[in-house]
């Protein structure tokens, strides 16, 4: 099995895929990075071409579309260097229109191709437990439900190419305003002094419980800004959601004030930082 993308997410993800007894070629753009997962056993393809050629299934993590394209659309890229017959499934936060493209392009070539974003975070990677969220063929999904279930805990097939896009956009939404929420109630409660430590405790088990006020709101107490998901990968994901709502002439309003919000911070140089920094937003 071909492995390219082999950041925060992914590392874990072939992890447990080599525990799962799968053998992987991995292909990272900085080999240093990856060269505790070769030590482990992964193998390494010194390009895109190498990593894929004669794998029956290739997996692709990388940041944004525009990585995407150049690893299925650009110079040695996978359409051109993998087998026929081959599976490639997508698994980064993408385009559903890019998932639809790289579908129709490689079903044309002979191959077959998924859209099978994640969520779950650094964590759900690490511990096998990601929910995967699956677009394309049936049969395919079907066919690749052994190695989901040697990454993810919750599998599901959402539809045809791009299905799996929409459906992890959703997701994101939803973490949006979710998030948002947790920090205008820590912004309120820091204003009236609150113990941030007690009121968790406190509202952790009630009804505004949720895995954002348990996985953000110790870390933006601690000051610890130290990232688990990258702020700009969260915008790109709420700006490609503002993106597909717009198309549908949906106007959600919380989704583009969220939008903006972590636009502001990503210029002002808190990309890498996580998205709990949000709460910088609601500091100034």
């Amino acid at each position: 099995m071909g492995f390219i993308g082999v950041g925060i997410m992914g590392k874990s993800m072939v992890r447990n895929l080599m525990k799962a007894g799968f053998e992987l070629r991995i292909f990272a753009r900085d080999r240093a990075k990856v060269a505790d997962v070769i030590a482990e056993g992964a193998a390494f393809g010194s390009s895109i071409a190498e990593c894929v050629k004669g794998c029956s299934e290739v997996i692709t993590m990388v940041g944004f579309p525009r990585d995407v394209e150049e690893v299925y659309f650009g110079a040695g890229n996978v359409l051109d260097s993998a087998e026929r017959g081959a599976c490639l499934i997508d698994m980064t936060t993408s385009s559903p229109t890019l998932a639809e493209r790289l579908y129709a392009e490689g079903t044309k070539r002979g191959f077959r191709v998924m859209d099978a974003p994640v969520t779950g975070g650094e964590t759900g990677a690490r511990d096998g437990t990601l929910s995967i969220l699956a677009g394309g063929d049936r049969a395919d999904y079907e066919a690749c439900m052994p190695l989901f279930r040697a990454m993810g805990a919750n599998v599901n097939y959402q539809g045809k190419a791009g299905c799996g896009q929409h459906a992890k956009l959703t997701n994101q939404i939803m973490i949006a305003g979710t998030l948002s929420g947790v920090c205008e109630a820590i912004a309120y409660a820091r204003a009236k002094g609150l113990d941030l430590e007690v009121l968790l405790k406190s509202l952790s088990t009630g009804a505004a419980a949720s895995r954002q006020l348990d996985a953000c709101w110790p870390k933006i107490a601690a000051n610890d800004f130290q990232p688990s998901f990258f702020l700009k990968h969260f915008l790109k994901d709420l700006t490609l959601a503002s993106e597909e709502a717009a198309q549908s002439r949906l106007h959600l309003e919380v989704l583009a004030q969220v939008t903006e919000d972590y636009g502001e911070l990503a210029r002002d140089g808190f990309g890498d930082m996580g998205t709990q920094t949000l709460i910088k937003h609601y500091e100034r």
